[in-house]
């Protein structure tokens, strides 16, 4: 059993090595964590760029991976603390965006501003329990290649973007989006689809 199996299957190891990484009442590493361990095990690509002012909440316990030529704009938050984080080459996280693992997002993908990519969410089932105490539900999003997702925009936990297909400025996708389609409202539903035949993009009626 690996150093990391056994801590996992021991509670108070677990509570220690927690405690260690993460203060308590916090959602970040430690300043340690974050200036010498993330740098040697966290992958970034030559040319990618991480301004100064994003939030890095990203842990050794979990991958996160910035691709070649990519950039993660100011006040974004990156968080891979309930799953990984892989961010493809060329692609752009826009300002004041959040994501929150696990999410795997493709080559050349554009996130504009202030949206949330989040493959967490909270049990509620127990009322006797308030949410943030209750059960985390993990459900990996993908976005793939090519995607531009507008402004505002929510992509919830365990949704799959194909290929080049663009999602409109406030939308939330509840629902997994084909290839090469644009969708857009709240929910997210799908107003155009390119055709190959014709070669071009055609309306799509709801």
């Amino acid at each position: 059993m690996s150093l990391k199996d056994k801590i996992k299957s021991n509670p108070k190891l677990k509570k220690i090595a927690h405690w260690l990484l993460i203060p308590n009442n916090d959602h970040r590493p430690r300043l340690w964590v974050r200036l010498f361990i993330n740098p040697f095990k966290h992958k970034k690509g030559p040319g990618s760029i991480i301004r100064c002012s994003s939030r890095m909440d990203v842990f050794p316990f979990n991958d996160f991976r910035l691709g070649a030529k990519s950039t993660i704009e100011d006040f974004a938050t990156i968080n891979n603390g309930v799953g990984d984080v892989l961010i493809g080459e060329g692609s752009m996280i826009g300002i004041g965006s959040v994501v929150i693992g696990p999410v795997d997002i493709g080559n050349n993908v554009m996130l504009a501003q202030n949206i949330v990519v989040s493959g967490l969410n909270h049990g509620y089932e127990d009322v006797t329990l308030p949410p943030s105490l209750q059960k985390e539900i993990r459900k990996q999003i993908i976005i793939s290649d090519n995607v531009w997702i507008g402004a505002n925009s929510v992509i919830t936990a365990g949704i799959t973007i194909g290929r080049h297909s663009v999602i409109g400025a406030g939308s939330v996708v509840t629902k997994n989006i084909p290839d090469y389609c644009v969708a857009v409202g709240n929910p997210a539903k799908i107003i155009k689809r390119y055709s190959a035949e014709t070669g071009t993009w055609e309306s799509v009626k709801n």
